[in-house]
């Protein structure tokens, strides 16, 4: 019988060895009077693996067979509402019978209480099976999971020796685990799509503190479902150095979009307006909806909207990696599978050289992507609940500080891994799905094969939550300012990296750390370069002037333009590193994994030379060109 876990070696070694699940169990176990907590982290991991090896089946008899059929039909608008493959409906109907809505839902709930690391390897695998089902499998259990996190962060969740004993949204969170309903993400607007500070979807509060959120959201992935978080506008700055102008101005709200009336009937307050016919995503409904003073519950303070909308997209982004892991995989595996049996020339085409190439760089791109996608998950979810767990304990201990510094130590780890992560593997799956209709050759051309659509599946992830462009600027933004705040210790990396390139033992650490160098020499040189091209600018200020232009008056948009057109060769150099030192450490624990390494290496190590001569050798004209473009001149 087809399992899309068992059969997939590279995912298993995560549940034997590769990862620390100590760790993971012991932060999410943190209730010591629930007698039915597994005894160990042996125990644990041991239902962990069980859930998933079911759920692979699962996938793989009653998800992928159905795949085709689900793209074809589409989502409708009928009488005001969406109509999903009736194949589509019957997935979820099993899944709700399966109790897999429950999977990261505590126990206080009726939920399983698994880590949300247990959700993304289940997410990878059904992306697998079809990412338009495992799209809308993630608008479940995580957004309840979701709610929870934001009552615990508002102090309206109430925690005793371990146990919630209460939580402002339970009756929609048990509502979500059973299945009955799911949530949705509302950030996107017809005017305003990466540049939230142009959001105008308006909350307004009433006389009696009731709220109320007005406005048009577009391109909302599961839009149909109940419950939805909005970011919405609630205070106007006319002002500019106003503190609620812009971001500072969103807040953040759970909108039901209907409610039952006597007989049952729905009664809709939040309208969709249509259905997006897409490329790729067939069977996953993204809509388009209309706010007209609906009812609202504001959650956190006013003026905190970006803050939790920041949480969502962070756990979103490692949520399209592992579906981008999914696509990859599907891709991989048609590929394989195809030139296997493909005659040409005498023989397979798998046996020709280019196309061994090609499936040898595409194992090799999985095995690596996901050793970062399962090292970035485990910092975000240890991380966060380290800090709710010194948060919940309420006071100022040594044990609760030492708590709360290790959770956001762990944090800042995962806020620098998740846009290198989202990068690569939203970039990769589309890479990969065109190299799959590449090795059928005229058939992947055709429907019949399936090739087609992976490609325009994978399309989407380079796009929805954050940009592929917006990945990078946040890296490089994050990478540049932390040399900024710390330039001694950079200079010691920096030198550190040098030496152990030539004097490291192992071979494998001397070429790790080869490549370590040369992002930090782009570093360097990036920074000397934006230095160097703002020191030109302190020549038309009189000289009392030029500590502060030079050391507060920073303009991103200005003084970090060579940057910024270097941001995407950054993000590949700083993404390689960050993916060969997570293979060096599994290959120094365990001895065979060092295969593994040796592969990625020997891909990474020459265009990690190539970006680096990019980012120290081009761009300087281009730049040129764009200052005295007319419409600079028109923005100045």
């Amino acid at each position: 019988m087809p399992n899309f876990f068992t059969d997939n070696d590279d995912l298993q070694f995560y549940f034997d060895e590769g990862l620390d699940w100590d760790a993971l169990v012991a932060a999410t176990e943190r209730n010591p009077n629930d007698e039915a907590a597994p005894a160990n982290t042996q125990e644990a991991v041991s239902i962990y693996r069980d859930i998933s090896e079911m759920f692979g089946q699962f996938v793989a008899e009653e998800v992928a067979p159905h795949s085709l059929d689900i793209d074809e039909h589409g989502v409708k608008l009928e009488d005001g509402e969406a109509v999903c493959a009736p194949q589509f409906d019957e997935i979820f109907e099993k899944l709700k019978g399966l109790d897999m809505h429950w999977l990261t839902l505590p126990r206080e709930f009726g939920g399983m209480n698994c880590p949300l690391l247990s959700y993304f390897i289940n997410a990878e695998m059904m992306a697998r099976a079809d990412v338009s089902v495992g799209t809308h499998y993630g608008f479940h259990g995580g957004m309840a999971l979701a709610m929870l996190v934001f009552s615990m962060h508002e102090g309206t969740t109430k925690v005793v020796e371990g146990e919630i004993v209460q939580t402002r949204f339970q009756e929609e969170i048990e509502e979500i685990g059973r299945g009955d309903a799911w949530g949705a993400m509302d950030i996107t607007e017809p005017d305003a799509g990466s540049d939230m500070a142009r959001l105008r979807c308006v909350g307004e509060q009433d006389e009696d503190g009731s709220w109320f959120v007005s406005g048009q959201k577009i391109f909302i992935t599961s839009g149909h479902g109940k419950y939805h978080f909005v970011i919405a506008r609630t205070e106007t700055a006319t002002d500019p150095d106003d503190p609620f102008a812009g971001l500072g101005g969103l807040s953040f709200f759970l909108v039901p979009a209907w409610h039952e009336d006597e007989d049952g009937n729905r009664v809709r307050t939040v309208t969709i307006d249509r259905c997006e016919e897409k490329l790729g995503h067939h069977g996953s409904p993204t809509v388009a909806l209309t706010f007209d003073r609906s009812p609202a519950q504001l959650i956190g303070k006013r003026g905190e909207g970006f803050r939790y909308m920041l949480f969502l997209m962070n756990n979103a982004r490692l949520g399209v990696a592992f579906e981008s892991l999914g696509v990859m995989e599907a891709s991989y595996r048609k590929a394989k599978a195809y030139a296997a049996e493909r005659p040409s020339m005498g023989k397979t085409i798998d046996k020709h050289e280019m196309i061994a190439d090609y499936l040898d760089a595409m194992r090799t791109d999985i095995e690596g992507i996901r050793a970062l996608a399962m090292y970035g998950a485990m910092q975000e979810e240890v991380g966060q609940k380290a800090e709710l767990g010194a948060m919940l304990h309420g006071d100022s201990t040594e044990a609760s500080e030492a708590e709360r510094k290790r959770g956001k130590r762990l944090r800042n780890e995962a806020r620098r891994i998740t846009p290198l992560l989202k990068y690569i593997a939203s970039e990769k799956s589309v890479e990969h799905a065109r190299m799959c209709i590449q090795i059928h050759g005229g058939n992947g051309y055709t429907v019949e094969y399936g090739a087609e659509k992976l490609l325009r599946d994978a399309m989407v992830f380079p796009i929805y939550e954050g940009t592929s462009q917006i990945q990078a600027l946040m890296a490089m933004k994050d990478t540049l300012g932390g040399i900024m705040k710390a330039p001694q210790r950079f200079v010691r990396d920096l030198a550190q990296a040098r030496w152990r390139s030539l004097s490291a033992r192992s071979p494998l650490e001397r070429r790790v750390a080869k490549l370590q160098w040369l992002s930090l020499d782009a570093q360097q040189f990036l920074i000397r370069k934006t230095a160097t091209d703002k020191m030109r600018t302190l020549g038309e200020l009189p000289m009392a002037k030029w500590s502060q232009a030079f050391f507060k008056d920073w303009d991103p948009k200005r003084d970090f333009s060579y940057a910024m057109l270097h941001a995407e060769r950054l993000t590949q150099l700083l993404t390689d590193v960050a993916i060969v030192e997570v293979l060096l450490e599994q290959a120094k624990a365990f001895p065979h994994r060092k295969p593994v390494l040796e592969r990625y290496l020997r891909r990474a190590e020459p265009r990690c030379r190539h970006w680096h001569d990019l980012i120290q050798n081009t761009g300087a004209e281009l730049l040129a060109s764009l200052d005295e473009s007319p419409s600079a001149e028109a923005a100045q």
